[in-house]
């Protein structure tokens, strides 16, 4: 088998709009720059994603040199909005967790809400004094996560996704595959490895950055959504329910958490250290 290689890289700069493709990315040690920095939240200070609004994967949004965004959207002229001013924090709920953020403009409250048809609101990671903590059962004192769900990177691989869309195909609804990778909003996708090798991984390096491969990844509704119409299936949820179930987790692809800095680039060799 010839060797495993970063085949794609993807940075979501709104939490659960659209991923945009890079040749390469820096990394943080809480994610990869750029990714999941803003996200939308609800009147109650409540993180809203595809779970509530599915129609968000046809919402895109592009990172500006400076850190602002450039929204866009299907039919509309898009929307350019500032990093906003460190000023008063507001405290949103992201899941089980509370962080810090800043409001955006009005302009951009505007933009989402009518798109979505509900009263939201854009909101920014500021300081990485505001990161949260990674789960502490998985990850060392001090290790940190922007606004995604729980780790600052996920990986997942072509051959898993291969070994998944025939294990669709051979059961009850093989007209909903086979599933694209956006299904999944991974960070990094590796070609080149046997399926389900990443099961087995607990280091690896990306190129000259070293990652901790700590935790296979739980899936929810969002996979069932058509990232191009909004449209939600059964699949892959109820394939991975009769195979990749472990109690009430249903996997596919792994968290990780970055042991150092540096770029990942599209190409990079990717090597299992244990």
């Amino acid at each position: 088998m010839p060797p495993a290689v970063l085949s794609a890289v993807r940075v979501h700069p709104v939490k659960s709009l659209a991923a945009c493709a890079a040749d390469e990315a820096v990394v943080e040690p809480w994610g990869l720059d750029g990714d999941r920095r803003w996200m939308l939240i609800d009147g109650e200070g409540r993180v809203v994603t595809q779970r509530q609004q599915p129609r968000m994967a046809q919402l895109s949004a592009r990172v500006l040199p400076g850190g602002g965004l450039s929204l866009s959207a299907p039919g509309s002229k898009p929307l350019r909005v500032e990093v906003p001013d460190p000023g008063l924090l507001l405290v949103a709920q992201l899941h089980r967790n509370k962080v810090e953020v800043v409001e955006a403009a009005e302009a951009a409250h505007a933009w989402f809400s009518t798109r979505l048809g509900a009263e939201v609101r854009l909101v920014h990671l500021d300081a990485p004094s505001h990161r949260r903590p990674v789960d502490p059962a998985f990850g060392l004192p001090g290790e940190t996560v922007s606004l995604a769900d729980g780790f600052p990177l996920l990986l997942t691989t072509r051959a898993s996704l291969d070994a998944l869309n025939s294990l669709i195909a051979r059961g009850v609804h093989p007209d909903e595959g086979p599933l694209p990778m956006n299904r999944f909003r991974p960070n990094v996708v590796v070609d080149g490895t046997a399926p389900w090798a990443e099961d087995d991984w607990k280091r690896i390096t990306i190129g000259e950055v070293v990652f901790r491969v700590v935790k296979p990844c739980g899936r929810c509704v969002i996979t069932t959504t058509d990232q191009r119409t909004a449209e939600r299936g059964k699949e892959p949820l109820r394939t991975l329910a009769l195979h990749r179930r472990t109690g009430k987790d249903l996997l596919f692809g792994q968290n990780l958490i970055p042991d150092g800095t540096g770029v990942i680039r599209v190409g990079d060799p990717v090597r299992v250290l244990g």
